[in-house]
């Protein structure tokens, strides 16, 4: 059967997927890519995601093509309480410039609170050369040197079956994260490949959240166009009829389009852009509904539907 080419993929979609898997496994994604440093954080302890604080630092940041950038407050395994700062870089692209922003990143960081900042970045274009790990200047005795430590997504490249079996979250995401880069334009093949994630996610004995969540990743990465959804939903169905497991991903687009589509016409026949908007509402809050009926939380289900929370916690 020949590759399809058409649609290609012209938005693969590398940041949400990232965004979310950081947060939600936090501890598995310093441990799977940063042993030395999972060891010396107290995980006993609660940690602190700074994105609204990095944006204040860093305003400049939103305009650039970096896939996600993350600040947490850790505490460390230390006799006493001692909090360290670190600065989390997931870049996608080779860049010239990556280095020197990492340096300026670490310094306004320590700047802002007057404690120590861990750089730790990971690198996942397919520039097998381009790995940059300092930067600084010195002059007449006068140095100043960052030194960052980096992991290189297309490394593990040839150990994408063993990365399957592995029970740390990041080895499922960092296979899913490379095969969509394989797969780019190839649309059955991708197909393949997504199903294939998605049976062994399946056959994983982890509690139904976190494959819900992780399916949810998968789905971010491996995107394809509308028809192959849909053929992959058929076939998702019979593997539900035996793991009572209702898939909750990509799916939600096609239930989110329908009820806007159902909504614009519902505005357009009551004659004014004020019943449009309404109805595109209430399509949005019947989306999130069937997303809280299938385990989502209320505030999962308000971001995917694009709803206030509040307007589904008092439904």
């Amino acid at each position: 059967m020949p590759t399809t080419q058409t649609p290609a993929n012209p938005t693969d979609n590398y940041d949400s997927p990232w965004k979310e898997a950081i947060e939600h496994y936090f501890s598995e994604f310093m441990e799977f890519y940063f042993p030395d440093a999972y060891a010396a954080i107290d995980w006993a302890k609660k940690y602190y995601f700074l994105d609204k604080e990095l944006r204040a630092i860093f305003p400049e940041a939103e305009v650039s093509n970096r896939v996600v950038d993350k600040l947490v407050q850790v505490e460390l395994l230390k006799g006493k309480e001692t909090w360290l700062y670190i600065h989390i870089e997931v870049q996608g692209t080779q860049q010239a410039d990556f280095a020197r922003r990492m340096f300026v990143y670490n310094y306004r960081i320590f700047d802002k609170y007057d404690k120590p900042v861990a750089s730790f970045a990971i690198l996942a274009d397919r520039h097998r050369r381009w790995r940059p790990n300092s930067y600084g200047f010195e002059f007449a005795g006068s140095k100043l040197i960052l030194e960052f430590s980096i992991v290189k997504l297309i490394d593990y490249e040839p150990g994408i079956d063993e990365l399957l079996t592995l029970d740390n979250a990041f080895g499922l995401i960092t296979a899913a994260h490379l095969l969509t880069q394989q797969t780019r334009k190839k649309n059955e093949e991708r197909y393949n490949v997504k199903l294939r994630l998605i049976r062994l996610l399946y056959e994983r004995q982890w509690e139904r959240k976190r494959i819900v969540e992780l399916l949810r990743v998968i789905d971010w990465f491996l995107e394809l166009p509308k028809e192959l959804r849909q053929k992959l939903k058929a076939e998702i169905c019979q593997i539900e009829e035996q793991q009572k497991m209702k898939y909750v991903t990509s799916f939600e687009r096609d239930a989110m389009e329908e009820g806007f589509e159902k909504g614009i016409e519902q505005g357009i026949e009551q004659g004014f852009v004020q019943g449009k908007e309404l109805g595109v509402v209430e399509g949005r809050i019947e989306v999130a509904r069937k997303l809280m009926a299938n385990g989502f939380s209320a505030e999962q289900a308000a971001s995917i539907a694009d709803v206030p929370v509040a307007l589904l916690q008092s439904s």
